[in-house]
């Protein structure tokens, strides 16, 4: 996709990461570990949709492409044990499945 990363100055590690869904304004309670991030001004907006933000440093968690049926996130969906927050995701993912087979 182009970006660039970069190393963040304190990592996103342990449980109670605060991340923001844009596409539907809810907050997840997310599991995270790790030391590096996308740089958002990287990406290119035509073809990259930000879905998620990390509500304690605004720093890039989940993108998603416009066109191909891509999208990421740099938190741990699967968060068991802990929140179920970000469930949603296997659905999404199970759907792109079903309409690209």
């Amino acid at each position: 996709l182009g970006a660039k990363t970069y190393k963040l100055k304190f990592g996103h590690h342990g449980a109670n990461q605060p991340v923001k869904n844009l596409r539907t304004g809810k907050i997840d309670i997310t599991v995270q570990n790790h030391g590096f991030c996308i740089d958002i001004d990287s990406l290119d907006k035509n073809v990259i949709e930000i879905t998620h933000v990390n509500l304690n440093d605004n720093t890039l968690e989940g993108i998603r492409h416009k066109e191909l049926p891509v999208f990421s996130v740099q938190f741990h969906p699967e968060s068991c044990p802990g929140p179920h927050d970000a469930q949603y995701l296997f659905g999404e993912f199970t759907e792109l499945m079903k309409e690209y087979k």
